[in-house]
């Protein structure tokens, strides 16, 4: 059984990778759920409602399990699910402090944030998706990570590695049940929460320039496809060829 429906998390912001997604899904047909921390996901979900796509939005705080059911509860099975949500929010932005200033509660919240919301997440839609012989998992990670590493940001790195190593070994066992895992993994992508020095950063890719959230959303939009049905485990580097480089300035 194939529904067509999408659960997108962190999709608050308006030119953010997790709308960019959204709104690529939508318009593949899916009825897609939104979710964030505040009560601007209720805008986006009317945003695309009023270009005529189906669209519903959620406010849920995805590291509180109790929330992530009654996340279930509102949606029922998807057969899309794109764990999105992580480094910050609008109620707590994404933490940079070097590692010997880092407390046990920032080391949590990073943790948390990035990885354990893409847990609970998968771990309350997989089974309906394993019921229905099919589903589409994709885990919007990062080269900041697996590949490469910011100083200041090793609660981030390591969330982010954690959810390739998450989407490797998921892989494995959703396979058998028709459900891919995959991920992709973003360089400098410009959006609203860019610093100055992202983007001076970006300039110095091969591309000469930042990704853009809707170039991400088209990689995210084909691994939940049903052309990407033996693509499994995969981590795709969407960074314009910058990791490729040894010299980037």
């Amino acid at each position: 059984m194939q529904r067509k429906t999408a659960i997108i998390t962190g999709a608050g912001a308006l030119d953010g990778i997790g709308f960019a997604c959204a709104r690529s899904l939508a318009e593949e047909g899916f009825h897609v759920h939104l979710v964030a921390t505040s009560e601007r996901i209720l805008a986006r979900a009317g945003e695309l409602r009023a270009s005529g796509f189906a669209a519903t939005g959620h406010i849920c705080d995805l590291t509180d399990g109790v929330a992530v059911e009654a996340l279930y509860r509102a949606t029922g099975p998807a057969a899309v699910l794109v764990n999105n949500a992580g480094m910050g929010s609008v109620a707590q932005p994404a933490l940079q402090r070097a590692f010997v200033e880092l407390e046990e509660t920032d080391w949590d919240r990073g943790i948390s944030v990035s990885l354990k919301t893409a847990f609970l997440a998968t771990r309350i839609y997989l089974p309906s998706m394993y019921a229905d012989g099919y589903g589409r998992i994709v885990n919007v990670a990062s080269v900041t990570g697996p590949y490469v590493a910011n100083p200041g940001e090793t609660a981030y790195s390591a969330a982010k590695a954690g959810m390739v190593g998450m989407t490797h070994a998921l892989a494995l066992e959703a396979g058998p049940h028709g459900v891919t895992v995959n991920a992709v993994a973003p360089g400098w992508v410009e959006t609203g929460a860019s610093t100055e020095e992202e983007r001076r950063a970006a300039q110095a890719t091969p591309c000469g320039r930042a990704g853009t959230p809707d170039e991400i959303a088209a990689a995210v939009s084909f691994l939940a496809s049903a052309k990407a049905s033996y693509i499994n485990g995969a981590v795709l580097v969407v960074d314009g060829g910058n990791i490729l480089q040894e010299r980037k300035a």
